[in-house]
């Protein structure tokens, strides 16, 4: 409604400019869709190197490794087309039902645990003042490590007569066991020397941890709660998007570990340490496609792992619903 006036202004003409000539307000209205136009070409170009590298290195062959799970393929002859065989194969494939319970045991206690720490760590590098960028550096430096080193590493440091781990627990009265030949312990030797990689997640919730607001650790001081109690209450809500996406990042690396146990327990050569303990379902997939050269039934296998990891992130997600706080959130 036009103040003054009784009678109502059609919403276009109280948009227009009174002096400007007709048509002008629409023209100038206009305007940004043509430049939102005109921008969408110099992004594709950018975005250009991403979208043909993904095409070629991710989306075909993973859509065509799907077209090999329905084939008997031995890398030497032709594929033939099998259906459903491959798929049938895995779910009666007891080695392939060992290596998912390993690799789900795995994930189940590595992951909690490495949030944990790096959580821990987070903490403490927030409190540490001045001295956070050198200490920033020192738990990043392990990630630096390449894996082959890592997987090595853990075969000197955890050796039940003589490695590192073993000599620090005798030193409290503490026996260490066989962590690389028993098979009790193996995977608990593989969950303790993932730890040393928490670097990066250290760093992005150290970052999350610097943008809560200090008031609201000053109301809870005032309201008497202690640091537990104000570690849950405030700091964990406040930081629970970073602590969803380090969960869900470190879960789907825990459900695809590799390197490192493939290094200490399936080396050329090796004929000392346990390997069937070890045998997570990524290495069981890697040695039924290059060492027995059944490459269609390893591509059943690593849909199998997609579906598996599709369905815990969903469920994942589903259950952040509830426990995830963002401050946009009303």
């Amino acid at each position: 409604m036009a103040v003054g006036t009784g009678r109502a202004v059609p919403p276009s003409a109280a948009e227009e400019d009174p002096v400007a000539p007709p048509g002008r307000a629409r023209r100038r209205r206009s305007r940004p869709e043509s430049v939102r136009r005109g921008d969408l070409r110099p992004a594709l170009l950018f975005l250009s190197p991403w979208i043909v590298g993904f095409l070629v290195f991710t989306a075909w062959p993973v859509g065509y490794t799907f077209y090999l799970s329905l084939t008997d393929y031995d890398v030497i002859n032709d594929p033939s087309f099998v259906g459903l065989d491959n798929y049938r194969a895995v779910a009666q494939d007891d080695d392939a039902r060992r290596a998912m319970a390993n690799t789900i045991f795995y994930t189940a206690f590595q992951v909690p645990l490495y949030v944990v720490v790096s959580l821990g760590l987070a903490m403490l590098l927030n409190q540490a003042g001045r001295a956070s960028g050198f200490f920033r550096t020192v738990f990043f430096l392990p990630n630096m490590t390449p894996p082959v080193a890592t997987g090595v590493l853990l075969l000197f440091l955890f050796n039940g007569q003589n490695g590192l781990v073993n000599d620090v627990l005798g030193w409290v009265g503490i026996d260490g066991p066989n962590w690389t030949s028993d098979p009790t312990w193996v995977k608990p030797g593989l969950i303790l020397m993932s730890l040393l990689s928490v670097g990066g997640s250290v760093i992005i919730l150290l970052a999350a941890l610097r943008n809560v607001p200090e008031e609201l650790y000053d109301a809870a001081r005032v309201d008497g709660a202690g640091f537990l109690r104000r570690t849950w209450s405030v700091t964990v809500p406040m930081i629970s998007g970073s602590l969803l996406f380090v969960f869900i990042v470190n879960t789907i690396a825990a459900l695809q570990s590799f390197t490192e146990a493939y290094t200490a327990f399936f080396g050329v050569g090796n004929t000392t340490y346990s390997n069937e303990a070890a045998e997570f379902y990524v290495i069981h997939v890697f040695r039924q496609a290059f060492e027995f050269l059944q490459m269609g039934y390893a591509s059943a296998l690593a849909w199998v792992l997609f579906v598996v990891i599709m369905g815990i992130t969903a469920v994942q997600l589903y259950v952040s619903k509830r426990l995830v706080f963002y401050q946009g959130d009303q």
